[in-house]
């Protein structure tokens, strides 16, 4: 199995265990990710005006760069996965879009929408199945009560990421029972934890974050999970502190026994 991967700049920098983590897991259960060779940031927020182009290219170049391979492209960071699955969705819906961005840019050949971007959680989900990954765990969450948040941008505009059920969304829970764990319902795991205004407007951020792991707390659980950078600095900086919160991956890893890349793999199955 093998994808084209995009890390972006935050799993390079500040969630550098976010992409360890998952690299060190996908090798331990036989799928290769091939990191695009020239990326660049995908500028993080969507750009919603549809006359803005400049910001959709670099997103446009990793899609082609994916497409070039005949791969699908494989994702990980929730607000990279959210800009890039909706600029494809504009080269793909958009004709005078698709028409202006083909005559700026230098392309092999135009671009369409034709790449498939696949966030890592689908590829567990999708590819390799939570069954298989069952089999694989060596070292089960036994005991622990995780929660699963979602926020915001994995799940919605929901026509168009095709994530899971916005209101009700259960791919994380299934994640959380494959490795053997407890998964925890809770009210607020799939609403904003404000992290986009966390800087202009701290105190609505805090407000938003300790409500989310307020809520969670209550529900029992001992650890959330997220696959969100920004949603992991919010929670922790501004939520309520009473539970760690962690990547979904190392979670991932410790189930399957592995190590980071740094660490060197310790199990494959």
């Amino acid at each position: 199995m093998k994808f084209s991967y995009y890390p972006g700049c935050t799993l390079k920098t500040r969630a550098a265990e976010l992409d360890e983590a998952a690299r060190a897991a996908a090798e331990a259960l036989g799928v290769v990710m091939e990191e695009l060779p020239e990326w660049q940031c995908c500028g993080a927020v969507y750009p919603l005006a549809r006359d803005e182009l400049a910001t959709r290219m670099s997103a446009i170049r990793a899609l082609d760069s994916a497409k070039q391979s005949n791969q699908p492209l494989l994702t990980l960071c929730s607000a990279c996965h959210h800009v890039i699955k909706r600029v494809n969705n504009d080269m793909r819906t958009d004709a005078d879009m698709r028409t202006k961005v083909n005559t700026y840019m230098d392309l092999n050949s135009p671009y369409s929408g034709e790449t498939k971007v696949v966030h890592y959680l689908e590829m567990l989900r999708d590819t390799i199945g939570f069954d298989k990954i069952k089999e694989c765990v060596i070292n089960p969450m036994s005991g622990r009560k995780i929660a699963a948040y979602y926020g915001c941008m994995l799940l919605r505009p929901s026509g168009v990421m095709q994530f899971d059920n916005p209101e009700n969304p259960s791919i994380m829970e299934d994640f959380i029972s494959a490795v053997g764990a407890l998964p925890v319902k809770y009210p607020y795991r799939n609403e904003c934890c404000g992290g986009y205004v966390s800087i202009e407007a701290r105190n609505v951020s805090r407000e938003m974050s300790k409500k989310v792991m307020n809520s969670a707390v209550r529900r029992g659980a001992d650890t959330i999970i997220t696959a969100c950078p920004l949603c992991l600095y919010n929670l922790n900086e501004n939520g309520t502190g009473e539970i760690p919160v962690v990547y979904f991956t190392e979670l991932l890893a410790d189930a399957l026994g592995v190590k980071t890349r740094e660490g060197g793999l310790v199990h494959a199955c």
